[in-house]
């Protein structure tokens, strides 16, 4: 008989035991008691941008770098769940979702309410992106978050339980503690850590942890935290199902061929049981999804719906449709002790030669612009709730939510291609251009008529100069000889009094500065440096398209004093100088004597060069500190991929291939600028390193300039440009770095606390993000530096720091960008490689007492002065204009271990206040005390009709939330705790106490102020 004929028979036996009809799959299970559960977690990830730009992503355009289209899996998701009532669905980045969600008719909205209502679509995490964690700052993760999760709650009365931060590259501790406990989650999901650090939790079985990422808060912060055993894809044993996946689905019609139901219910039960061997309580979590699936969402529900259906009446394991929430609810359930987690999971590598440390600098001009805007945005809601939102039809929505998008952990990070992060620039542009409107307008008002706000038809026309890092202020380089006066309005963003000194460029050197009071104010004059004139021409031709008409000579710098949250004005004008009251910088010889140290700082603090013109002491006066050190520079060449191991260097991964010293070599000697205001020590490290020393007269720190690029690359290698700093402390293998700009946490090289780690990269595997700063100890001093954007920081060895400043790499590095990290900008059709300009500033402080140095002058870095130009052209500009104003009580301000986070009038004309403490507690003997906030005396000209406080993301009240959230039971013994928090604040007084590390959050209504209340 032949093999047709058999095959017939066959056919005819099956047709006689029954047709293949409708079966109703039966998808309704529960957690079941005794038996293995098996979570199925149906999800997408939705990059807001990464090899496409985010409104690509959404349309899906642009399919010749990814097929991906986000609006297709909205549209087919609503589809499938409502085939059936048991299916469900997290989603995740509200970007996306509330684009799609404004397209929506009525009834799609309806139908979409109901399902999150019942909980088939639950929407996590809730912020609008999946922030990254490393090269982000605080600030910006609270305001992105709080974005996503006010209009959860408003859209849908809905407040995410869960942390979904499935694809950042490491973890920080503030996002446990701070983004993930303090707006309520009761748990957290993630995936890259460690390969060695996962190796070892699968042995000991812990996989899912409690995370105690505050020392400050201690358990009262803990946060159940889940580690995927291998990725966040569906589980080995190939259970891809989307439209064109190669691997098998579940074939169960039995007049089919390929008819393998036992097969595809064995492997889900292998899967379950492998994992379950790894993790502790009969449940575990098959996250079934990845980047951008469900574009067509049946394909995946209808073999979900099969798998689940016949491994229950297989019967060994039980499956059921879940999502984070009931997963994170069956764990809780268990009255299980779960290992305990503290500090962080960084650095991220997943494999020996892979560490994930590049990122945490690649981008640097996008990554100094991310934290520009992020410090305007700031000071502009402030501005426009001085205002009153509903007194303009100009808002910071637009700014808030190119801010927010930045955030994406491939956009800030710098591992996006090229036109994506070209997007995300773009953006952050028109975000800016809408809301200096906005801030111009709000000054306009306040400067003529201070707290009144009665807003003159006559509105001053104030400018701002984003480009003053490239020596381009239009407004200060206008011509004053002709009897016309720049005013300039310096705005103080921060609850305390601010002295500093302001720096614009000017064209005259016949200048004279006057303050409001009209008394002359020193002031002192220093030329342009040509690296600094090199870069304004470059990039101004290419901003503007031709080049300006002035050329400005000199940097006029003048000290100024604002009060707080509020403004001063300064007038420049032409005229002769006081001699005892303004000064041009005296220009020293380039070279000394070839046998004497030269020393440059007019106060307490100096610094010395010896003869060969290199750093070599550092001394101050008041604290009687001093130190032997030196300033270097070196590049790493980056691994080009070629050897054993194809691992190159780039846009994530640093893998140094060398170390090349950038010596001077005393050929091109130092240029010394001294003066009553600032001393300057300019070098030209080599020709494409220049860099500046500041010793400010009434500063206890240094300020550096740099200026770095074209970083050539005709040799063939990629090279990573770091700075570091050499001394004789005696550190340990010990440094401290931020952890997303809050807390200090300590490292130790070549060391993980919780795992023994294999060296495989003694210098990437010990390079930690740096967004607020770094420092190092030896028992009676502390070196600090503290810097303006993120980057890479290290301690390689004792008693040094380095930070990575510039990468420049020619090779991908085979995370999936499939780009070389090496941006170029060009004009003219002339290419060169990126240059960059930055600041960071260093401090030696006593022992013990740094802490204050970097907690205040770090929120200055972030808040920097908000300037505003207008010309004054004769009159009196006290007649007509208020020159000193302060929105507290002139006789109050902020304690000196607060800082004001928020001040944001929302759209229902509530007001958004957030209040935080900067100090751990014992970072410092006086400052980490319960501090106290008037906020009659913050707010002296409004009546509070009604306060009260919230989760740290304002979408539900903090009481409520400190009720709810689930505790969790650690291993070991209780910790012994004394945590320091505020009370609940009285409505008759209004004081608010902070206790260290602490953010209190407040929705406040003033008196004859309309609109509901979100509560």
């Amino acid at each position: 008989m032949g093999a047709a004929v058999r095959r017939f028979l066959a056919l005819l036996v099956l047709a006689a035991v029954g047709e293949c009809a409708y079966i109703p799959y039966n998808t309704s299970a529960g957690v079941v008691e005794g038996k293995l559960n098996v979570h199925v977690v149906p999800h997408t990830h939705d990059d807001v941008g990464w090899l496409k730009t985010v409104d690509q992503y959404y349309v899906g355009s642009n399919n010749s770098i990814q097929g991906a289209c986000v609006q297709n899996v909205l549209d087919s998701l609503v589809v499938a769940l409502l085939k059936d009532k048991n299916r469900k669905f997290i989603y995740v980045e509200q970007a996306f979702f509330q684009r799609w969600w404004r397209q929506q008719s009525d009834m799609i909205k309806d139908i979409v309410k109901e399902l999150i209502s019942t909980g088939q679509l639950e929407l996590i995490n809730g912020g609008m992106c999946m922030h990254d964690e490393a090269a982000v700052h605080y600030i910006d993760m609270i305001d992105q978050t709080t974005l996503g999760h006010r209009f959860i709650k408003e859209e849908f009365g809905q407040i995410p339980r869960i942390g979904w931060q499935i694809d950042p590259f490491g973890h920080s501790a503030v996002q446990a503690y701070l983004l993930g406990a303090e707006v309520g989650f009761d748990a957290f999901y993630f995936f890259r850590i460690d390969y060695q650090d996962r190796d070892t939790r699968k042995g000991t079985k812990e996989l899912e942890v409690v995370w105690r990422g505050s020392k400050t808060f201690g358990s009262s912060a803990d946060i159940f935290a889940g580690i995927f055993p291998k990725n966040y894809e569906p589980p080995p044993g190939g259970f891809y199902f989307e439209v064109n996946d190669k691997y098998p689905v579940v074939q169960d019609d039995p007049l089919l061929f390929d008819y393998n139901v036992q097969d595809r219910v064995n492997d889900f039960v292998a899967a379950a049981l492998a994992q379950a061997n790894i993790t502790r309580t009969n449940h575990v979590m098959f996250t079934m999804g990845t980047d951008f699936k469900y574009q067509y969402a049946e394909s995946w529900f209808r073999q979900m719906d099969k798998l689940i259906h016949y491994v229950n009446k297989d019967g060994r394991v039980n499956a059921l449709y879940s999502t984070p929430s009931i997963y994170t609810d069956a764990k809780h359930a268990e009255n299980e002790p779960w290992p305990l987690k503290t500090n962080d999971f960084f650095p991220y590598a997943d494999n020996p030669n892979a560490y994930w440390t590049g990122y945490f600098t690649s981008r640097p001009a996008l990554k100094r612009y991310v934290r520009v805007m992020s410090g305007y945005y700031l000071a502009a809601r402030q501005l426009e709730f001085f205002k009153g939102r509903s007194n303009s039809d100009l808002t910071t929505d637009s700014l808030a939510d190119a801010l927010a998008l930045a955030q994406h952990h491939d956009a800030v990070t710098g591992t996006e291609k090229q036109h994506v992060a070209n997007d995300y620039a773009k953006r952050l542009s028109i975000g800016y251009t809408e809301a200096e409107k906005l801030v111009s307008s709000s000054l306009s008002c306040l400067s003529q008529s201070g707290s009144k706000l009665h807003c003159p038809s006559q509105p001053t026309n104030f400018a701002q100069c984003l480009l003053l890092n490239i020596t381009y202020c239009p407004p200060s380089e206008m011509d004053l000889s002709q009897g016309k006066t720049l005013v300039v309005l310096v705005y103080n963003s921060l609850g305390w009094k601010r002295e500093d000194v302001l720096r614009i460029p000017v064209v005259s050197d016949s200048v004279v500065v006057h303050d409001s009071e009209g008394k002359e104010v020193e002031s002192q004059l220093l030329p342009i440096a040509n690296a600094s004139l090199y870069i304004r021409e470059k990039h101004v031709k290419a901003y503007l398209g031709t080049l300006p008409d002035a050329k400005p000579k000199f940097w006029l710098a003048f000290p100024v004093s604002v009060p707080p949250l509020g403004f001063n004005t300064y007038f420049i004008s032409s005229g002769k100088k006081s001699a005892s009251v303004s000064l041009m910088s005296t220009l020293y010889p380039s070279q000394g004597s070839k046998n004497s140290n030269m020393q440059i700082g007019q106060g307490q603090l100096k610094l010395q060069y010896n003869a060969a013109g290199e750093l070599s002491m550092y001394s101050d006066s008041k604290t009687m500190v001093e130190a032997n050190f030196e300033q270097k520079y070196k590049y790493y060449i980056g691994q080009d991929g070629n050897g054993s191991d194809p691992q190159a260097s780039g846009a994530y991964i640093f893998r140094p291939n060398g170390t090349v010293p950038i010596n001077t070599n005393g050929q091109v000697p130092l240029t010394v600028l001294r003066g009553s205001i600032v001393d300057e020590v300019h070098q030209q490290i080599n020709s494409w390193i220049y860099q500046i020393n500041r010793v400010y007269k009434g500063k206890d720190y240094v300020e550096t300039e740099f200026i770095i690029g074209p970083i050539p690359a005709d040799d063939g290698n990629g090279k990573e440009v770091a700075t570091e700093i050499v001394t004789n402390m005696a550190t340990n293998k010990t440094f401290y770095t931020d952890s997303s700009g809050r807390d200090f946490i300590k490292r130790i090289r070549d060391y993980r606390a919780e795992w023994n780690i294999e060296v495989n990269q003694p210098i990437a595997g010990n390079y930690y993000p740096v967004n607020l700063g770094i420092y190092v100890e030896d028992g009676s001093r502390e070196l600090s530096i503290l810097v303006d954007r993120s980057v890479g920081g290290a301690s390689i060895n004792d008693g040094q720091i380095e930070l990575m400043l510039h990468r420049r790499l020619l090779h991908d590095d085979g995370r999936g960008v499939a780009e070389a990290l090496n941006e170029t900008t060009c004009v003219d059709d002339q290419c060169e490689g990126l240059v960059i300009e930055g600041k960071y500033y260093l401090k030696i402080d006593p022992q013990g007492e740094g802490a204050r140095w970097r907690r205040t002058f770090g929120q200055e870095i972030y808040s920097p002065l908000l300037l505003a130009f207008t010309e004054q052209d004769g009159g009196n500009w006290a007649n007509s204009h208020v020159p000193k104003f302060s929105a507290m009580d002139p006789t109050y301000s902020l304690p000196d271990n607060v800082a004001l986070l928020t001040l944001q009038e929302l759209e229902d004309g509530s007001v958004l206040l957030r209040l935080a403490h900067l100090y751990e507690a014992g970072e410092h003997t006086d400052l980490s005390a319960l501090a106290s906030v008037d906020l009659n005396r913050v707010f002296p000209d409004k009546k509070i009709g009604k306060i009260v406080e919230t989760s740290l993301s304002a979408n539900q009240e903090r009481a409520t939330m400190e009720k709810k959230r689930l505790q969790w039971k650690v291993e070991g013994p209780a910790a012994d705790e004394k945590v320091v928090r505020g009370g609940p604040i009285d409505p008759s007084t209004l004081i608010v106490d902070l206790g260290p590390m602490e953010i209190r959050t407040f929705l406040i209504n003033f008196d004859q102020q309309s609109g509901k209340q979100l509560m």
